[in-house]
C-alpha cells in the first residue's frame, strides 16, 4: 500500500486558524501573520490595511434615523422594523398610521368606537367586532331588547348620549325626506312655468 501523500497531512494555522497542508504551514503563517488581521467583532480574517474600514462599515455603531438610538449596524434593519418606538405602523381598527409608540393609547381610543352590525343591528364596539361577527345569529329581536335593557339604566342615572332610533324611524325620515322633495320640485316647475309674456316693443 502506497504511503500517505504529504499533501493530505494539514497542521492548524496559528494565526487563522485554518487547517493548511503541512508542508506550506510555514510560508503560510509568515504571509498570514504579516498580512492578515482577525476581526475582533465577528473573527472574518481582513487584510490588516482593511481593517479600519471593515469595522466602519460592518459594526461601528450607527444611529437610528427616527429615534436616534445607537446600535450596531447589523441590528439596525431589525429595530427599524420591528423595536423602534417611532417606526410607522397602522391602527389595527381604523388602518391610520401612526408612530408605535403612540398605538397603544390611540387603538385604546379607537377600539371602543362602536359600528352597526348589520346581521343583527346593534351598535357594537370595535375591538368585540370580530367576536361579536363570529357568533352573531342575526336575531332582531333579542338585539332590541338587548337595546332596552342597555338604554332602562342610562334613563334612570341621566347619563351618556341618546342612541340612534331604530331603523324604522329611519325609513319614515326617509320617506318624509322623498315627499318633501318632491313637493319642493313639483313647485318648483309651476314657478317656473308661469313666465309673463314679453311686451311687445314699439
Amino acid at each position: 500500500m502506497a504511503g500517505v501523500s504529504d499533501d493530505h497531512v494539514t497542521s492548524v494555522c496559528g494565526h487563522c486558524d485554518r487547517a493548511i497542508p503541512a508542508s506550506n504551514i510555514d510560508l503560510h503563517f509568515a504571509h498570514c501573520s504579516r498580512n492578515l488581521e482577525k476581526c475582533k467583532v465577528c473573527d472574518d480574517m481582513i487584510p490588516r490595511k482593511h481593517a479600519e474600514e471593515h469595522f466602519l462599515s460592518t459594526h461601528a455603531p450607527v444611529s437610528c434615523s427616527l429615534c436616534s438610538e445607537t446600535m450596531d449596524r447589523d441590528s439596525l434593519d431589525v429595530h427599524k422594523g420591528e423595536n423602534c418606538p417611532k417606526r410607522i405602523v397602522t391602527c389595527e381598527y381604523c388602518e391610520f398610521p401612526l408612530p408605535a409608540i403612540d398605538l397603544l393609547e390611540h387603538q385604546e381610543v379607537c377600539g371602543n368606537r362602536t359600528e352597526l352590525c348589520y346581521m343583527c343591528h346593534k351598535y357594537i364596539r370595535l375591538r368585540e367586532m370580530h367576536n361579536h361577527e363570529s357568533r352573531c345569529t342575526g336575531d332582531v329581536s333579542n338585539a332590541a331588547e338587548s337595546s332596552r335593557n342597555v338604554r332602562a339604566p342610562d334613563r334612570e342615572r341621566g347619563a351618556g348620549a341618546p342612541r340612534r332610533q331604530p331603523r324604522e324611524f329611519s325609513l319614515r325620515r326617509l320617506l318624509f325626506t322623498i315627499a318633501v322633495t318632491g313637493i319642493a320640485v313639483l313647485l318648483g316647475s309651476l314657478f317656473l312655468q308661469r313666465k309673463p309674456d314679453p311686451t311687445p316693443v314699439n
